[in-house]
């Protein structure tokens, strides 16, 4: 089957003043909008990790999945929810995108599966102007049959992706920041004039 893609909208958008970052609009369109429209032709069913009450989500017509673990974990919690929706699916693997990522590849899900590690996680990176690579661990690669280890990992504590992703080994799909990062996020107002200067 086409790999699911699941939207990480589980953050509570505190530099932005709180609420749905996903809601916001970038001239005129709101982000998940973008989102859904980058992903969907790459993955096949969609869902949208977020929590508080779904029917606010309703008019997507996707399924909403919320944290299974309490108190706001992170994303690996918004991760460890698209891979058990998967898993009843019958999936082998996620592909995870952020919902205040507006222009992130084209080509995310492919080069991903090109650079999966040995325990098929892979993540997307990009370089700064000083050529230093970054890793975007909310855009990532992961197989449902590390599902039960990240779940034991989030119950012992564990936050930070990339401490969880380096002990499997993930690989890393790099791509050029030229002529500007794609995996720009928006965390400000500030932030959203510099995207409507892009999409213009």
């Amino acid at each position: 089957m086409t790999l699911p893609g699941i939207i990480l909208a589980g953050g509570r958008a505190t530099r932005m003043g709180g609420g749905d970052k996903g809601l916001k609009r970038v001239a005129g369109e709101r982000l998940i909008d973008l989102v859904i429209a980058r992903l969907a032709p790459q993955c096949g069913p969609l869902a949208i990790n977020a929590n508080g009450d779904p029917a606010r989500l309703a008019e997507f017509g996707l399924p909403i999945l919320p944290d299974s673990m309490p108190d706001h974990p992170g994303p690996l919690a918004g991760v460890l929810a698209g891979l058990d929706w998967a898993a009843g699916l019958g999936a082998s693997a996620i592909v995870t995108a952020a919902a205040d990522t507006p222009f992130f590849p084209t080509d995310l899900v492919a080069r991903l599966q090109a650079a999966a590690g040995p325990s098929g996680l892979a993540l997307a990176a990009s370089r700064d102007e000083d050529g230093r690579l970054w890793q975007h661990p909310t855009f990532g690669l992961w197989p449902v049959s590390l599902r039960d280890d990240l779940r034991a990992a989030l119950e012992g504590g564990l936050r930070k992706i990339v401490l969880w992703t380096g002990r499997h080994g993930a690989g890393s799909a790099d791509f050029p920041s030229d002529p500007f990062d794609p995996f720009f996020n928006i965390n400000t107002p500030e932030d959203i004039v510099a995207a409507e200067r892009l999409l213009a």
